[in-house]
C-alpha cells in the first residue's frame, strides 16, 4: 500500500483537521469522565498513585496519537476508526483513495 507521497488538497485538510479535533475532544471528554469516577472512588493512597499513573500512561498515549502530521494522517483515522473515537461516514470528503486505504488498515 503506498502511503508515503499522499497528496492533502485544502478541503481535504480542512476535513482532515475538524474530523482530527472532533474526535481528540471525544477521547479526552470519555476521559474526564473516567477520571472523575476513579477519583471520586478513591479510598487510599495507593490508588492515589494508581491514578496518577494511569494519567501518566494516557497522556503519553494521547500526546503520541494526537499529533496532525499529514504523512500520518492515513494511519491515525484508521486507529482512530477502530478505536470508536470516529465512524467512517466523518471522512466524507476526503478522496476516495484516502477512504479506501483507511478502510484498509482499519481491517489490519
Amino acid at each position: 500500500m503506498q502511503l508515503a507521497n499522499i497528496q492533502w488538497s485544502s478541503v481535504e485538510e480542512e476535513i482532515a483537521r475538524t474530523v482530527f479535533e472532533r474526535a481528540y475532544q471525544r477521547e479526552i471528554t470519555a476521559l474526564m469522565q473516567q477520571v472523575r469516577e476513579r477519583a471520586n472512588a478513591i479510598a487510599s493512597l495507593e490508588e492515589l498513585w494508581m491514578l496518577h499513573d494511569f494519567l501518566s500512561v494516557r497522556r503519553h498515549e494521547i500526546d503520541g496519537k494526537y499529533e496532525f502530521d499529514q504523512a500520518s494522517l492515513i494511519f491515525v483515522f484508521a486507529e482512530l476508526l477502530k478505536e470508536g473515537w470516529l465512524q467512517f461516514d466523518e471522512l466524507a470528503g476526503l478522496a476516495p483513495e484516502k477512504q479506501t486505504k483507511i478502510a484498509a488498515l482499519t481491517r489490519m
